[in-house]
This record gives structure tokens, sequence and C-alpha cells, in this order.
């Protein structure tokens, strides 16, 4: 079984050389109907990564949604 949950990139932190911490939160708009399903299942929530690839870095950009599917690592 799999778990997606939609978070929003809060924070950028650039740490130094090469690294970043992205800090993103679960928020939702009530007029969506998908953010409001959503808030249903993870009402609120963090989660915060240490980042050294310039290409990740690039992809997530302060204020974007993003989906986070949490699947079992066997």
């Amino acid at each position: 079984m799999s778990v997606r949950a939609k978070f929003r990139v809060k924070q950028i932190t650039h740490n130094y050389g090469d690294s970043f911490t992205i800090n993103m939160a679960a928020e939702y708009d009530n007029t969506i109907p998908e953010d409001r399903r959503f808030c249903e299942a993870t009402p609120s929530g963090t989660f915060e990564m240490q980042v050294t690839n310039p290409a990740v870095v690039e992809q997530l950009k302060l204020g974007k949604h993003f989906y986070l599917d949490l699947t079992a690592a066997e």
C-alpha cells in the first residue's frame, strides 16, 4: 500500500557548497476539492531533506506544490 500527500515548498536554505535544505509543509486551499480531500487524511505535517544535486534544487521551486508518495521499502 502507498500513501500520497500534497506538500508545498516553504523554505530553501543554502547550507554550504552544493548543500541545500528543502523544507515542505502540508497545506490546503479550501476552495480546491483535491486539497479538501488531502486535508481529511493529512491535516498537517512537515518534510525536510538535505539535497546536494543541483538539478533537484532547480526543480523544487519555492512555493510550488508536490505530491509525496510513500511506499514501503522491502
